[in-house]
C-alpha cells in the first residue's frame, strides 16, 4: 500500500507541473501621451477672469474724481478684455469715503463712475455697454474709520452684469 501512496504522490506532483495556457492578461500598452493638463485659475471670458486678471477697481484721491497713472493702466487692462468679450455688459459703481454728506458723496461718487466709464468709453468700449451708478457712502469695503479705509472706500468698481461665460 505504501508504493501505492508513493505513486499517487508522485502522480500528483507530475500534474500539478503540467504546462497551462497562461490566462489571459491584458498586453501592456505602450501609451506614450503626456497626461492633459487641467486649466488652472479662472475661465477665461468670466466674471472671475476679469477681476483677477484683468482687475476691477480703481481709486481715487481725497476729494478728487481724476484718473492717477495706476487707475488709467487698470482701466487699459479692462478696456482690452472689453474688447475682446463683445457681449459683455458692465456696471461702473462710484465709491467715496464716509467723510462729506450723503449727498455730497452722492455727487463725488457719480463723478468717479462717470471718470472711469468715459476712460473706458475713449479707449473705444461702445457706451452702450456701460451703465454708471452712484454708491456715494453707502457700500464701503472698509467699515474703519481711518485713512487707510478711507482710501480704499474712495473707488471706482466696474462689475459685469451679462455677457460673460459662466
Amino acid at each position: 500500500m505504501r508504493k501505492f501512496v508513493v505513486a499517487l504522490a508522485a502522480v500528483a506532483a507530475l500534474a500539478a507541473c503540467a504546462s497551462r495556457p497562461p490566462a489571459e492578461t491584458t498586453p501592456p500598452t505602450n501609451n506614450t501621451t503626456p497626461p492633459v493638463e487641467q486649466p488652472r485659475g479662472p475661465v477665461a471670458g468670466s466674471a472671475e477672469d476679469f477681476r483677477v486678471s484683468v482687475g476691477d477697481r480703481v481709486f481715487f484721491g481725497y476729494d478728487r474724481f481724476d484718473l492717477t497713472p495706476e487707475a488709467r493702466s487698470v482701466l487699459e487692462r479692462q478696456a482690452a478684455w472689453l474688447q475682446r468679450y463683445q457681449n459683455v455688459r458692465v456696471l461702473v459703481a462710484g465709491n467715496a469715503d464716509e467723510r462729506g454728506t450723503r449727498e455730497y458723496n452722492l455727487a463725488l461718487g457719480a463723478r468717479r463712475a462717470a471718470a472711469a466709464k468715459d476712460y473706458l468709453v475713449s479707449l473705444g468700449v461702445a457706451a452702450n455697454r456701460l451703465e454708471t451708478v452712484s454708491y456715494g457712502k453707502e457700500r464701503p469695503l472698509d467699515a474703519r474709520s481711518n485713512e487707510e479705509a478711507w482710501s480704499v472706500n474712495r473707488n471706482a468698481h466696474t462689475q459685469i452684469v451679462s455677457g460673460a461665460v459662466s
